[in-house]
């Protein structure tokens, strides 16, 4: 750690020492107004929502990032998402600090921490937007080292200053290392109203460096560990859970996704399907039972000898592609070839070993439906085709040999899911996500 960064550390503490009585009755404020839950719009980076939006700038796709096989994590107890910075991210705002500053970040379930880049920033990635300033804001106060919140965190150190700073990896190698902090959030609901919270934990991002481009400014954490959004908002509405509705990658770019927290999130009515959660109270990932996947109505089963898996896939919001073991894969591509009128392309170098077809529509069918424990889930071609270039639709899944698979972003469009924590339970309604 630079002596540059060390000296940041200690005024920090100095500055915000006679504000910590101050701080803590903020923090303990109530929110009586919204204990009842609140909704916020997922916004997509080549939307005229967004921030990063360029009116005169052509659309165009990029296929590569979402195919790339992926590579196991270096940090074993550690986030398992990929981090891919392109079309395929959701973006949620969020205001830190006193006086505001607005942070888009990438949603991602795949992770737990809530991070910003923070000044000085060291070894970082280029960002457009201006950067969190800690030392701006009357609310930011860094925590100590010897707390349960320091410690709950995989990847913490203790600084001269006995200040919790931290180095947390994602499974791309993208990381971000910085000092663990408190912070007020603010967030802008569907109705127009500012939600206030107070006594978030974020990191303070001082040196940052992977897949982000100039238009990242951190990651909005919605795992199942103690410190993510979900989890630590939970508290406020008696519950840990959420929803999202993802709108389709190729879908009209003025239309918007939701993000729901507390009573707002609820899933229920007629087409609801539940699948109970596998993974273990505070574990990051949220894991499902994944039994296999029906093209049409041939039944293609996610092992074809060995017995099934508990716990087999993942479900992520920070990864496009779905993910799945190699010899699943090929048994999937060979029947779809087989039910499809169309040829497979064949010529085209881009494409690499995709299933792809082209096309000036999408394409018509076959339908999928995978199928998990207890719930089926049925699958358009608008969540399992994607035009990575124009008069072409390719297979939106992937296999990989890594043991880590994946049910990405792309093939939870159109489908509005609610993540349970309490309940151990995850639920699936088909929705046009566009008219939420």
């Amino acid at each position: 750690m630079t002596l540059s960064l060390l000296n940041f550390m200690a005024n920090i503490l100095c500055s915000h020492l006679c504000l910590f009585v101050l701080y803590t009755f903020l923090c303990q404020t109530p929110m009586g107004a919204y204990n009842s839950g609140f909704s916020v719009q997922l916004i997509r980076q080549n939307s005229p929502n967004s921030p990063f939006y360029k009116s005169d700038e052509v659309p165009t796709h990029k296929l590569g990032p979402f195919y790339q096989v992926p590579k196991k994590s270096y940090a074993p107890n550690g986030p398992f998402t990929r981090v891919t910075s392109n079309n395929g991210d959701y973006l949620m705002k969020l205001t830190l600090g006193t006086p505001p500053v607005d942070v888009y970040g990438l949603v991602d379930t795949g992770s737990d921490l809530v991070w910003a880049q923070c000044t000085p920033c060291h070894g970082c990635y280029k960002q457009k937007s201006p950067m969190f300033e800690p030392l701006s804001s009357k609310t930011y106060t860094p925590i100590p080292c010897d707390s349960e919140e320091c410690n709950s965190l995989f990847g913490h150190s203790c600084s001269p200053q006995k200040l919790c700073t931290y180095s947390y990896a994602y499974a791309d190698s993208s990381v971000t290392k910085g000092v663990l902090s408190r912070e007020t959030v603010t967030f802008s609901s569907t109705d127009g109203e500012p939600i206030v919270v107070g006594d978030i934990i974020f990191g303070c991002g001082h040196s940052n460096s992977g897949t982000f481009n100039e238009n990242d400014m951190g990651i909005i954490g919605l795992g199942g560990g103690p410190l993510s959004l979900v989890s630590q908002i939970g508290n406020l509405y008696g519950s840990k859970r959420f929803s999202q509705c993802l709108v389709p990658f190729h879908a009209d770019p003025h239309t918007s996704g939701t993000i729901s927290f507390g009573d707002a999130s609820d899933v229920s009515g007629e087409g609801v399907a539940t699948t109970p959660l596998v993974s273990e109270d505070g574990q990051t990932p949220y894991l499902v039972t994944l039994e296999g996947i029906s093209i049409g109505d041939t039944y293609v089963p996610f092992n074809s000898s060995e017995m099934l898996s508990k716990g087999n896939i993942m479900i992520d919001s920070g990864t496009p592609a779905t993910y799945l073991p190699q010899e699943f894969y090929d048994r999937l591509v060979e029947e779809l070839k087989m039910q499809s009128s169309l040829l497979p392309i064949d010529d085209d170098p881009d494409l690499g070993t995709q299933l792809c077809y082209r096309s000036e529509t999408n394409l018509e069918g076959p339908l999928l439906t995978a199928h998990f424990e207890g719930a089926d889930v049925q699958l358009m071609p608008i969540q399992t085709f994607i035009p990575p270039k124009d008069g072409v639709f390719c297979f939106a899944m992937a296999g990989t040999t890594d043991g880590q698979y994946i049910f990405g972003n792309f093939a939870q469009s159109n489908v509005l899911i609610g993540f349970d924590l309490d309940r151990r339970t995850v639920s699936f309604k088909p929705t046009d996500c566009t008219n939420q």
